[in-house]
């Protein structure tokens, strides 16, 4: 998109965009929700398939429209500020040595820590519904997030980090999973973990997501584009690996139950609470460092 339009032309339409990036968000699993039974998940493949397909021609209209009606054919995104060269592994070399990049890593590990255990639960307990039904609980489970997530982010989010400053909003989520997975340690039922899922899944994308990358405001550029992938990608995919071999080793090799690995995983998100907290505290501190000379000289200009 910032290749078709000018900065003009962006400012009115950016908007109208993501809202049909909502409203697909919420529209596509409302096909598998609706139709899975119908027509059997091998046709929503199909459907699937077909609906990435249509993206192509669009892009050629797009493209068309750019240089015969918009005239912007001399509009290009300027990436070039995004080369800012370095060695190859510069960004592991920043993420080890930096205490604010690890304790950011740490938070990331112990939120896929939690991912994998509500995943794996719900695979479990979904093992004993057959395929086309599966698909229609988990579309239904996706439209709820979506919706959800769509309602938090436009009403809740901003004020949130406002009214409650960032220890708070890094810590909420994993408080209210916390106290989630408490009470499905007691309730151990499907319609308890898949209200839990949503509520966490909504809160990670219209909460935490959006002040977790808040974070990368409070360091410079070069380490913005050199460690974020490291923790994007190393830190998270690795987390994911490790927390699915921990948890086939406390289910199938201990035999732990669903209530068991409940309180294992409140535990777990006893400690992503804590560390969201630190995040959230050194990150104002370093907010308040960069204000502070500001705020003591009034005639600088």
């Amino acid at each position: 998109m910032s290749d078709l339009f000018n900065k003009e032309q962006a400012g009115r339409l950016f908007a109208f965009i993501a809202a049909g990036s909502s409203a697909g968000a919420l529209l596509g699993p409302l096909i598998p929700t609706l139709f899975a039974g119908v027509v059997g998940t091998d046709t929503l493949l199909l459907i699937a398939a077909v609906a990435l397909a249509l993206t192509i021609p669009i892009v050629i209209y797009l493209e068309r429209v750019k240089v015969l009606d918009l005239h912007n054919d001399h509009v290009h995104a300027d990436l070039s500020a995004a080369k800012i060269g370095g060695k190859p592994f510069a960004g592991f070399k920043m993420f080890v040595s930096d205490p604010y990049l690890l304790a950011i890593g740490a938070f990331i590990l112990l939120y896929t820590a939690i991912g994998s255990f509500a995943y794996f639960e719900q695979k479990n307990l979904l093992a004993a519904f057959d395929r086309e039904a599966r698909t229609q609980i988990l579309g239904g489970v996706d439209f709820a997030v979506n919706l959800l997530t769509f309602s938090i982010g436009m009403f809740a989010t901003g004020r949130i980090v406002n009214k409650f400053g960032m220890p708070m909003t890094l810590a909420l989520v994993p408080v209210f999973v916390a106290i989630g997975l408490l009470i499905l340690a007691f309730a151990p039922l499907l319609t308890v973990l898949l209200v839990f899922q949503v509520g966490r899944r909504a809160g990670n994308y219209a909460i935490t997501r959006p002040a977790r990358e808040m974070l990368f405001t409070a360091v410079d550029r070069e380490t913005r584009f050199k460690a974020k992938p490291v923790i994007d990608i190393a830190v998270y995919r690795g987390g994911d690996a490790v927390s699915s071999i921990a948890f086939a080793g406390l289910t199938d090799g201990l035999g732990l139950g669903l209530g068991a690995m409940a309180l294992v995983g409140s535990v777990i998100a006893g400690f992503w609470a804590m560390s969201g907290r630190y995040l959230g505290q050194v990150f104002n501190r370093s907010h308040q460092a960069d204000i502070a000379p500001e705020t003591a000289d009034p005639l600088k200009s």
